[in-house]
């Protein structure tokens, strides 16, 4: 098991984890404190008491508020999770961890191994440690892919705690706690599904952490940031398609939505950067290529600005989210002014020139504006320097007063003015449009500056949404111990152990076995020995002479059986006595487990079935009753990936098939 980070390491990162947990518990506190107050207020009938109370209510929201300001001041410090380098590149938006409290499984699961499995629960002692140690690790991941194999082994690990220790007809008593990302607002529940869906929020989250804190100055470090924002937005979407009615407002769809654009859009800005440094020529198409990938730029932050400023959205974003994204939309608007115009400007078209590169030059200028602009035709303009230069100018204006928009957003922000490095990119830019301007500008222009049409965006590299891929990581069910998954799951049921004594006679035991892991009783003979002796078709072996026989293969039992001694046999079984079949839009449950060796596997992404039990769920104390909402997957639903194990006694009748079928 990976250890996680220090969770006392002095970092700049670890230091405001500590900071936000801190908040997050006087949050708590506060909304604790605030609920009782109401619930006072609307019991008592003393009008001095409600005096009191009120009193009490003002001062308790005064604080909620100033916490809320304070971890939103925490969530904007984007500088703790960009790179230390001396490459000037405008800082990206990452997403702090969701925080999470301890949870001591012990109890419970001791409990539901004596209750359900009939076992000595102190024998899995070591088992429930592990357990706990894994879910302790991934509380505090390390900034890198080991801490997102973190994440994904304990969110792979939590698809056989489901199938162990979770039956549709009741919890396992555990709370799960966690804290919204950006409001520090807590929420509590039972549901193992809201547990993995945090566990995703978060793996999406350190994502985002990874691709701000890539070195943009290099080819290597663009691919780096892209495949990162892919894979965060490809989390994000993957918990806004199969979760709904989430019980914290971050994993709300609006609130996804909105982080799923806004992960595409920063794709598109690393797009822009790796082919504005891959661009070395300043050809004309070269640069309307450049023109249009910012323009791009622009069109996606539009976009994210847009649903940043919804309903659910406008007072839940932070506001250093929102002006940032704004100035984003801005800048590269401006950008796309500028590279227009010094593609019209630096551009020389002669009769004498390659009459190849001057019809792609015509084509990719008639498909560069939105709608073809008013007067002479592109292609006269193309031909004449003084039409160039004059709209050229007119580019540059517009330039001009996208970077002062950007500005000017920028100053009304107190997180983003303490941003140095936003700072310097927005003032290069702009100096560089006037710089420009003021060389195209001449004494004897009289006539009043055309308006520059607007740019049509375009890009060459698409970004993907890059679905979370569970596979990559391999785990070994923690509990498998207890047995294969095909019979002893929190969904079967069955009788309490027996002991049958039997002893070989002439006829030999008089049984006959099937299948494997674990082996099954298909038949008994009719005044044979292992009839006397109270076995019965359907029995599972489970121990042959003390010997655990869960996981054995059916020659394995046989051979066994076969090497008892003349004193006979002792063999431990069950009988499956029911099994929930509780059908999930077509698919059956019991086709979810298919666990037949002991090996490590890994549970496929088709296969990954979550909560879908309908049950009233606590929520976090302070909430009222009408927010308390359940954690359950969307009725949609991928193909299962995974096969139903042969000759099991709960999906095919006993005389269906006869495979590794031998009387014994």
């Amino acid at each position: 098991i990976g250890p996680g980070c220090d969770p006392f390491a002095q970092t700049q990162r670890s230091k405001l984890q500590h900071r936000r947990a801190r908040i997050n518990q006087q949050i708590n506190k506060e909304m604790r404190m605030r609920a009782g107050a109401e619930n006072l207020f609307r019991a008592t009938t003393n009008n001095k008491v409600r005096e009191t109370v009120a009193l009490e209510l003002s001062f308790v929201n005064s604080n909620l508020q100033l916490l809320k300001e304070e971890l939103e001041e925490l969530n904007s410090n984007m500088e703790a999770y960009q790179m230390d380098s001396e490459a000037v590149n405008v800082p990206m938006i990452p997403l702090g961890l969701k925080e999470t409290k301890e949870v001591d499984f012990t109890v419970s699961v001791q409990d539901f191994i004596c209750e359900h499995y009939g076992e000595d629960s102190s024998l899995y002692d070591k088992e429930i440690k592990e357990l706990i140690e894994l879910r302790q690790a991934m509380r505090t991941p390390s900034r890198n892919q080991a801490g997102l194999e973190l994440l994904m082994e304990y969110y792979n690990q939590l698809y056989y705690l489901d199938q162990r220790f979770f039956p549709a007809h009741r919890n396992l008593g555990v709370q799960f706690h966690w804290y919204d990302s950006l409001t520090g607002v807590p929420s509590c529940q039972r549901a193992l599904a809201f547990e993995k869906g945090s566990v995703l929020f978060n793996i999406g989250a350190l994502y985002t952490q990874i691709g701000a804190r890539q070195d943009r100055s290099a080819a290597c470090g663009i691919d780096r940031a892209i495949d990162a924002f892919q894979r965060a937005a490809g989390a994000f979407n993957y918990l806004k398609e199969n979760f709904s009615n989430a019980p914290s407002l971050d994993m709300s769809c609006p609130s996804l939505c909105m982080l799923v654009r806004l992960m595409v859009a920063q794709v598109q800005e690393c797009v822009f950067e790796r082919v504005t440094l891959t661009t070395q020529d300043t050809h004309f198409t070269s640069q309307l290529c450049l023109a249009q990938e910012a323009a791009r730029v622009s069109d996606v932050y539009l976009l994210v600005q847009q649903t940043m400023t919804q309903p659910l959205m406008k007072d839940y974003v932070p506001f250093s989210w929102a002006s940032m994204v704004q100035v984003k939309s801005e800048h590269f608007r401006a950008l796309s002014h500028y590279y227009a115009a010094v593609a019209l400007c630096d551009h020389v078209s002669t009769l004498s020139e390659c009459e190849i590169r001057s019809q792609e030059a015509e084509k990719a200028y008639l498909q560069f504006y939105v709608n073809v602009p008013a007067g002479p035709p592109l292609c006269q303009i193309l031909r004449d320097p003084e039409k160039r230069r004059k709209l050229g100018k007119a580019h540059l204006r517009r330039a001009v007063i996208r970077h002062e928009e950007a500005m000017r957003v920028h100053s009304l922000c107190k997180i983003l003015r303490k941003m140095d490095i936003l700072q310097d990119v927005l003032s290069l830019t702009h100096k560089r449009s006037l710089d420009k301007y003021s060389e195209l500008d001449r004494e004897d222009d009289f006539d009043e500056t055309a308006e520059a049409p607007e740019i049509q965006s375009h890009t060459h590299w698409k970004p993907d949404i890059t679905p979370p891929n569970f596979s990559t990581v391999q785990v070994t069910d923690i509990f498998q111990r207890l047995g294969p998954l095909s019979v002893f799951c929190a969904r079967a049921r069955w009788g309490p152990v027996r002991l049958i004594c039997l002893q070989r006679r002439e006829g030999g035991l008089g049984l006959t076995l099937r299948g494997d892991s674990p082996v099954l009783v298909a038949g008994v003979v009719p005044g044979g020995c292992a009839e006397e002796a109270g076995l019965r078709e359907g029995d599972y072996i489970v121990a042959v002479d003390g010997q655990d026989c869960k996981w054995a293969k059916h020659g394995e039992v046989v051979h066994m059986l076969k090497s008892c001694s003349d004193r006979g046999v002792e063999i431990s079984v069950v009988t499956l006595h029911s099994y929930d079949t509780q059908v999930r839009k077509g698919i059956c449950v019991c086709a979810c487990v298919c666990q037949v060796e002991r090996r490590a596997i890994v549970p496929s992404h088709g296969s990954d079935k979550e909560n879908t039990r309908q049950r009233l769920l606590s929520g976090a104390k302070g909430q009222s009753s009408a927010s308390l909402l359940n954690w359950n997957r969307k009725k949609k639903r991928e193909g299962s990936g995974v096969t139903k194990r042969i000759g099991s006694t709960f999906s095919l009748s006993f005389g269906s098939i006869r495979d590794t079928e031998a009387m014994y």
